[in-house]
């Protein structure tokens, strides 16, 4: 069921002047210090790359399972198969990153910017990310299964088919973004804001909504979904 934004900007009556009670993401302030390019190849298992710089390296079938970046950039990289299970990044910023079926399982990122990404089957189950920006691009079949989401925003990009379900989501934003057919079912959910979601369309998992906050409109255009959801029948 497909719901748009539907985001009011004044407040009338009763609503004038009430406090907005969904508490707001925190997101990450990264300030890289002078980085060092990268001149090695490929990646190495729980390898640690600290204040480095990859700029346009081909990363395809990479191991680097467990391997740390802190205060790193990765610049137009190709991340086709790339096994990074249990990888850290941290203070890191990914712009224009791009690959098909990326290993990220039990992955942590935290304070990381993800920039204008092209991705497709990324595995991030298991994984847990705080104070992390989604800005731009479209990820498909993005997996989440089983993440701990703490201080997310994903703003003016496309997920298709993204997998939340078992997820559990704290403050999380969905800002002029796309969800397409996303799955919600076993997700957890505090102070979750769909509101300035673009386009909400959620394929399974509407009754776990708890937590979450939607605009007036998006409740009208999903109320199908939560009248089937407690098995009422809505009839002319």
């Amino acid at each position: 069921m497909a719901a748009s934004a539907g985001r009011t900007t004044g407040a009338t009556g009763a609503n004038k002047g009430k406090k907005d009670t969904i508490a707001a993401a925190r997101r990450p302030e990264v300030r890289l210090p002078p980085l060092v390019p990268y001149d090695g190849e490929g990646l190495e298992p729980d390898g640690d790359y600290d204040g480095v710089r990859f700029d346009g390296v081909d990363l395809t079938d990479a191991s680097g399972r467990g391997a740390r970046f802190m205060d790193c950039a990765l610049d137009g990289c190709t991340l086709d198969r790339a096994e990074l299970a249990r990888a850290r990044f941290i203070d890191a910023v990914l712009t224009g990153v791009r690959g098909v079926g990326t290993d990220l399982a039990e992955a942590s990122l935290r304070d990381v910017e993800v920039v204008d990404a092209r991705l497709g089957g990324v595995q991030l189950h298991g994984a847990v990310l705080e104070r992390v920006v989604v800005r731009g691009g479209k990820i498909d079949y993005l997996n989440l299964r089983k993440a701990r989401l703490k201080d997310v925003v994903f703003e003016g990009c496309v997920l298709s088919e993204p997998d939340f379900g078992d997820a559990h989501l704290v403050r999380v934003e969905f800002r002029d973004c796309v969800l397409k057919r996303a799955e919600f079912s076993g997700a957890r959910m505090e102070s979750v804001d769909l509101r300035a979601v673009a386009e909400l369309d959620i394929a399974r998992g509407v009754d776990r909504l708890a937590g979450a906050v939607i605009s007036p409109l998006q409740l009208m255009e999903l109320a199908p979904a939560f009248a089937a959801q407690i098995g009422v029948r809505v009839e002319a």
